[in-house]
Parts: structure tokens; sequence; C-alpha cells
């Protein structure tokens, strides 16, 4: 059965009724508490239905201020401390206390005021907080002031005037407060504002019993008096002008001075050691002689140590790598705690910062030896390949022996030569700069390497004095030319290209396609592949990325295949490795 529209109306009226409610719940019950001390304050300290109304006028303010969430049980403590509020309310009452009483709640609520954020419960606290001040300037403060001098009629208007406050409060719009959310009041703000009625109140009856002034008199002169001080102290504070804010917050940051000092160490430090354990003893060191470190224990690994004098007061700092104890030489305070925990993750962090660049310099130097490695092995596959073309010649029954023998007098230097710089290689993994030679030496070496495999090489267009990298362009020719000349296993017409321009070198054959999906990822990625296009040719790309060359593939069709190996254009604002030739 569907509900009728008048049926839904009406739900969705109790329910936003539901809603306003929940929203007003804290205004309700601010209202409702000050409305009770209102009462009773009019009614005097001597009605006994003032102490029953101020009874539960502590009871709202507990609703209104928890001072326990409502899943906690209260102490016995507690307990006793309401029940002596409650005693000392029904037996001692007097005007003095209400006055103490009505300036602690002016505290309260104006440390409301400085941490609403929403603007008309702000405004609500405010409207509260003038109502506390004139009921204690018109109704309490003249019963204990020295001469008395606010009528029965005055009183008796401000009865009926002050609560106009309170319907003040119920236009305000309601605002969304979880019910959940803190209660927070902001306890230097609170204390500021009790001391300085203390101070108002004090003050008005001080001139009062000097100069024999009248009531309001004194407390105008003194309202007049505070503000100018507090005024003075506010644009003497500034820190704009390097005032007093700046001098107060000097000495409470004082602490700050040595953990500067030992910042500077630790960034020295992190300079000069490069073993993460010499670094860890030497800054322990530097940390024991901070003023309120008494000793330190550490365990980092393997190894442990300890320094200085353990006390009862200890800081814990725990990672995987590092455990650290500090020991204070002061009962650890909030602040204290705080300080030492920062000390202790501060040289944590530096500590695995420590660990992290020894391994990555270990790293580095594995992965220096592996590219090494793979360039080696392809230049001695290589090399291999130019001596397996010398023993076929050598093996052929119709050789020309004075042929031969000067095909090995050419290419035997030059093979020799090569595993002399692949040793070199190897036995120094790390970076080294590459040699530069006359390109017009190095092309006629190459051209006699290849003559006897049917390879045209083009005359080159180079100025004589000219040069290139040697190792790039070893490294290059030889992936590039091989991998042309595999070709011909499956293709023995194809023809090979090799041409030396002034930019770069290019190697053309006449064989079919590379295949798209390897051309892809050809010389960014190793790649497995029949003809060998795979780690030579991305060991060659990235040795030319780190030379100033790009190896790119120009051309990929039938019958015309080009790869090119060609100066790299500079960045804009940036100057090419290429061009600073020696």
């Amino acid at each position: 059965m569907q509900p009728t529209s008048a049926g839904q109306s009406f739900f969705a009226q109790l329910a936003n009724a539901t809603w306003s409610y929940s929203q007003r719940r804290w205004q309700l019950v601010l209202v409702a508490m000050v409305l009770l001390l209102h009462i009773a304050v009019f009614r005097g300290v001597a009605d006994p239905w003032a102490r029953a109304l101020l009874l539960a006028h502590l009871g709202l303010l507990l609703l209104w201020q928890p001072l326990k969430r409502a899943e906690e049980r209260v102490s016995a403590i507690q307990g006793a401390i309401v029940l002596l509020v409650a005693v000392v309310v029904m037996l001692r009452l007097d005007w003095w206390l209400l006055a103490f009483w009505v300036v602690v709640l002016v505290g309260l609520v104006g440390g409301k005021v400085f941490q609403q954020h929403a603007k008309w419960q702000r405004r609500c606290y405010l409207v509260v907080l003038a109502y506390l001040l004139a009921l204690l300037a018109i109704a309490i403060l003249p019963e204990v002031a020295p001469r008395q001098e606010i009528t029965r009629e005055t009183r008796t208007i401000a009865a009926f005037v002050l609560p106009l406050a309170f319907v003040l409060i119920a236009f305000f719009p309601a605002e969304p407060q979880s019910a959940e959310a803190p209660q927070i009041i902001d306890f230097f703000y609170s204390v500021f504002l009790m001391l300085l009625l203390v101070v108002v109140v004090l003050g008005s009856f001080t001139l009062m019993t000097l100069r024999q002034s009248g009531y309001l008199e004194a407390l105008t002169y003194t309202v007049f008096l505070t503000a100018g001080a507090v005024l003075f102290v506010g644009l003497a504070w500034n820190p704009r002008g390097g005032g007093l804010g700046v001098f107060f917050v000097r000495y409470l940051f004082s602490i700050g001075v040595p953990l500067e000092r030992w910042l500077e160490v630790l960034a020295r430090l992190l300079q000069q050691e490069a073993q993460p354990e010499r670094f860890l003893e030497q800054a322990i060191v530097a940390l024991e002689e901070l003023p309120s470190v008494a000793g330190v224990t550490w365990r980092a690994g393997g190894v442990s140590g300890e320094r200085g004098a353990r006390t009862r007061d200890r800081i814990d700092f725990a990672t995987p790598e590092l455990a650290l104890g500090i020991y204070s030489r002061y009962r650890l305070s909030p602040a204290l705690q705080w300080h030492l925990r920062l000390l202790a993750q501060l040289l944590g962090e530096f500590y695995l910062a420590k660990r992290r660049e020894a391994k990555l310099r270990e790293t580095s130097y594995l992965q220096a030896v592996h590219e090494t490695g793979a360039r080696t092995t392809h230049d001695i596959k290589n090399l291999l390949q130019s001596l397996n073309v010398l023993c076929s010649a050598a093996a052929a029954e119709e050789a020309d022996t004075r042929a031969l023998n000067a095909l090995v007098r050419r290419q035997l230097p030059l093979v020799a030569e090569r595993l002399t710089q692949t040793l070199e290689r190897l036995q120094r993994p790390q970076t080294q700069p590459d040699t530069w030679v006359p390109a017009l030496q190095w092309w006629q070496a190459l051209t006699r390497q290849y003559q006897a495999e049917a390879v045209e090489f083009e005359a080159p267009e180079l100025a004589p004095d000219e040069r290139l990298p040697r190792e790039l362009f070893d490294s290059a020719a030889d992936n590039l030319i091989r991998n042309a000349l595999a070709k011909r296993v499956a293709e023995p017409d194809v023809r090979v290209r090799v041409a030396l321009r002034a930019d770069g070198l290019w190697v053309s054959d006449t064989g079919k396609a590379i295949p798209e999906e390897v051309a892809g990822a050809l010389m960014r990625a190793p790649i497995a592949s029949a003809a060998g296009l795979g780690i030579g040719l991305y060991q060659a790309a990235r040795q030319a990325e780190a030379t100033g060359y790009r190896l790119v593939l120009e051309k990929n069709s039938d019958g015309e295949v080009t790869l090119a190996l060609r100066v790299q254009p500079p960045a804009q604002g940036s100057t090419p490795a290429a061009a600073s030739r020696p």
C-alpha cells in the first residue's frame, strides 16, 4: 500500500522538524543554562530556589560543555569534585562566589568565540558573552562594591531587558554541528579573559576606595585604562616591527639553537661520509652533546652501541634498519617528547638516505658492469664473425695465396686492436670518454674490414680534419652491417650499402622490411629476433645518446631498409655533446 501525498508531506515535515531541532539543540541548552543563571541572580543568593536553580544550571553546563564522552565512565574523583561544587553552592553561596562563577563562564564562552568558524555560532557566543558581562556589571558587582549606585528600579529594568538577548539568539539561523564533534575551548584565551575581568573588577574597587569615587565612574576609568594597556601591549607585540612577540618566540624556541647546530653537523657528515655506519656513529656522537640528551643507544643491522648515561626518561625510534633510544636529562614533558622524537626521526631518515645512497652506488656499478658486458659480448660476436670470414677464405681450395695473405695482413691487426679495446673496457666497467679519431682514417679501416664481404661503400664527402667517436662508430657500424649481411642467408641477392657523411653514418640494404611489431620497439628495448635485431642495437642506441648522436630507422620498406647514426640536434638553450669535439 503506497502512502498518500498528505502522509508523505507529514513525514517530510516531521523529518525537517527533527533536523532543525538537532541543529538547534546546542542553542537551546546554552540559552536554558544562561536563563537559569539569570533567574538565580535576580532572586538573590539568600533565596533557596536560587540555589536549586544554580544546581540545574550546573547540570546544563555539563551538557553544553561535557567533561567526558558519553561512552566513558565518571571516575570517583570526578564525581567527588562535582558533589563538592554542589555542596558549596547549596551551603556557601554568596555574591563573591557568584561573581567568580560568572567570570569563569565569561572565560569559557570567550574561549568558544575564538574556536568557532561558523558565522552564526560565533555570533551567538558573542551575544552570550555580552549578556554575561552586562549581568556581572549591573546585577552582581554592585552587591559587593564598597558603595552601591545601582538602584532597585535599574535592577528591575535589567531583569526584563537582558533576556532580550535570548530572543535575539532564537532568530539566528541554525547551522549544522555534529554531535560527535569535540567541544574545544581555547585555554589561553579563556584564562586571558578571566584575568582581564579580574583586573577590571579589582581595579574598579581599588579606585572606589582610593579616590572615593562612584561605582560607574570607577568601572568606566578601569575599563578604559585596561583597554589602553591591552592596545599598547598589542602594538608592542606586533612581530612585523620586531616587537615583544619576536623575543617571546625566541625564548620559547631557544631549545632550537642546539638543534640547528646538530643539523649543520648532519649536513656536513652527509657530504663527507660515504659509509652509512660511520655516518651513524659520528651523528650519534654529535647528538649526545646536545644539552637535553643524556645518552643514546642504537642498533643498525648487526652493529649496536651505546653512548652517555641511561636515565628513566627515554624516547624510542625503530625502523627495520635502525633502532634508536634517546635518554633525556630532564623529565619528558610533551614538548620535550616531541623534540626528542623529532631528533630521532631526523637521524633515522638521514641514515636511511645514506643506506639508499650506498645501495644506489652498488647498483650503478653493477649496471655499468652489465652494460659493459653486453656491449663486449656483441663486439666479440662481431669479431668472431670477422674471424669466420677469414677462416672461410683460408679453407677455400681455389683461394689465391697472395690475395689471402693480403687479406689476413689487413684484417688480423684490426681484429687484435678491437680485442684489445674490448678487454680494456671489460676491465674498466665505468663509463669512459670516447676516443675521437680522424673520420677518413676510420672510414678506410672500415672498408678494408668488409672488403671481402661484398659491401658497397660510397665515397665520403668529408673535410680533412673531420673527427668522430671511434668506439661508438665501431659498435654501430658492426651491428648495422652484420644485421644487414644476416639477411643474405634467406635473401642471397640482398645488397648492402654504407655511406659516411659529416652528420653521421647510413647503412642500407635491399631486403625485406622489418616487421612493424619489431620496428616499433627497435632500439628502445631488447627484443628477440631471428635476424639478430635485438640487444646489440639497443646498446648501440644508448651509447649514441650518451655521446650526442641518435640511432634511428629512417626507411623501412621492401627493397629499401635504412638505419642511420646521425648527430642529435641540440635542445634549445643547450650545447650538444657531439659539438664538443676535441
